[in-house]
């Protein structure tokens, strides 16, 4: 323990460039998709692999990772998972052709690992009184990650390239390093075997569900591929959760998803990733449109990363702070602060978004709401759960915000094209407004899950039993 509180400060801070090397290789390659089409004379499906492959791949590599981790031990485990998301960085950056830029993606998407990680780490090394507050500072970079890379996409696309932008994840060396140095090696089981019967059958029901949910809006939501895709996933899934409660060492302890307050939060977690994710795709879609149409401002894909800063710079506060208040009162206090100021940051914009100060004003709002709702929903896990399910535990709560954020996304692109200005695909004003206000119902229905997660006070350390006397 020694050796992990010498370094805890060096550790945080490479455990905040993990995340956020893996948060930007997220976000980064959205606003450039046309110019990498444009690149390898691809068409709109065939690039939309860039974002599909790498969130498939996150999805099915997050449990699998956390479970290895909390086996094998974490700072080894996560070690090997940087070392491979900048493998597949390299290969991206240097990808000749289409297929191999998607293959460079999917081995990234093993980084999806690095969250459940980095919270098994600081719950294990970390002092207690520090660790909510480190948790919310490595859930912000999340959400800072996101924001970020919207911001500094068009910037890199025009003075270097679209290959300059997959650059970024080499990041994760440092990162590598300093984890492989100091954090120390833990105590595992020696009898320790992975369930990969049941990580099968769930990389296979995440991959037909959340493939379904990204051709929803290119294939329409009642058309026979995703019906059978989706019904398809969540009937593997279904079955997989019965297998788990089969196996002698399940990759996934039911009992312990099971409980009311880890059940509440990846609740919570998919309504939070619906919401936040509607936002990375209306506020820059919206900045875009031309003033001709009435509204919009007419902004490059530069201009409109720079509208979401204010959001990105909150969060860099919030989810810290986030942390500090679940110290010292419940820890469900900063998810229901959260994800309230959230619902209220979207019925702003369904009303005001016909200025620039406008959405930054909303996007600072909401930076609070998403800063503090993503600390509360880690630390709220990491509480729950005994320590050798913490790994897999935060990872389930990670893919349910993926999944909340593909359903999201998709929901919020069939509003958008579902209303258009006459003769132009460009979307109607009043659809921006209605799917702000979903989004907003969205957040205020986790503010409600939020409330149903029983209150419970940030853990003290146990106290010392008194002697025994004779």
């Amino acid at each position: 323990m020694s050796r992990s509180t010498d370094h805890t400060r060096v550790v945080f801070l490479s455990l905040l460039l993990a995340g956020m090397a893996f948060a930007l290789s997220q976000t980064v390659v959205s606003p450039a998709l046309p110019e990498i089409q444009r690149q390898f004379g691809a068409d709109a499906s065939a690039a939309a692999w860039i974002l599909t492959g790498y969130l498939l791949a996150a999805s099915v590599a997050t449990p699998i990772v956390g479970k290895l981790g909390d086996l094998f031990g974490r700072g080894r485990v996560l070690t090997v998972v940087l070392l491979v998301f900048a493998a597949g960085s390299v290969v991206c950056a240097l990808a000749p052709s289409l297929g191999v830029l998607v293959l460079g993606r999917v081995i990234q998407g093993v980084g999806g690992g690095i969250f459940p990680l980095a919270f098994g780490i600081i719950r294990e090394n970390f002092p207690p009184e520090r660790v909510a507050t480190a948790i919310g500072g490595i859930s912000a970079t999340f959400g800072i990650g996101g924001g970020v890379g919207l911001v500094i996409a068009g910037l890199i696309v025009e003075a270097l390239g679209a290959s300059w932008l997959f650059w970024l994840g080499l990041m994760a060396l440092p990162a590598a390093f300093a984890i492989w140095r100091y954090v120390p090696n833990e105590q595992t089981r020696r009898d320790a075997r992975v369930d990969w019967v049941g990580a099968a059958l769930l990389s296979v029901a995440l991959a037909g569900l959340l493939y379904g949910l990204s051709k929803a809006n290119a294939w329409g939501w009642g058309s026979p591929r995703v019906l059978a895709l989706t019904l398809g996933g969540l009937g593997v899934a279904a079955f997989w959760v019965w297998v788990e409660t089969k196996v002698s060492q399940p990759l996934v302890d039911m009992r312990v998803l099971r409980r009311r307050p880890v059940l509440m939060t990846n609740v919570t977690a998919v309504l939070i990733g619906f919401s936040m994710f509607a936002s990375f795709l209306l506020v820059p879609q919206l900045a875009q449109t031309p003033e001709q149409f009435g509204y919009g401002f007419g902004a490059s894909v530069t201009g409109a990363g720079l509208l979401m800063l204010p959001s990105t710079l909150v969060m860099l506060v919030a989810g810290p702070w986030a942390g500090r208040i679940a110290t010292r009162g419940a820890s469900r206090t900063p998810l229901v602060i959260g994800s309230g100021i959230g619902a209220l940051a979207f019925a702003f914009y369904a009303v005001a978004h016909g200025s620039e100060w406008e959405i930054c004003l909303g996007g600072a709002v909401l930076g609070i709401g998403i800063g503090f709702s993503f600390s509360a929903m880690a630390n709220l896990v990491v509480e729950s759960v005994p320590r050798e399910e913490v790994g897999v535990a935060t990872g389930i709560n990670t893919i349910m915000r993926s999944l909340g954020g593909a359903l999201g996304a998709q929901l919020v692109a069939t509003l958008l094209t579902s209303q258009t200005i006459s003769g132009t695909p460009v979307p109607a004003e009043a659809a921006y407004t209605e799917a702000f206000v979903v989004a907003a119902v969205a957040a205020g229905l986790a503010m409600l899950a939020a409330l149903a997660i029983p209150s419970r006070r940030a853990p003290q350390a146990e106290p010392v039993p008194a002697p025994a006397t004779a």
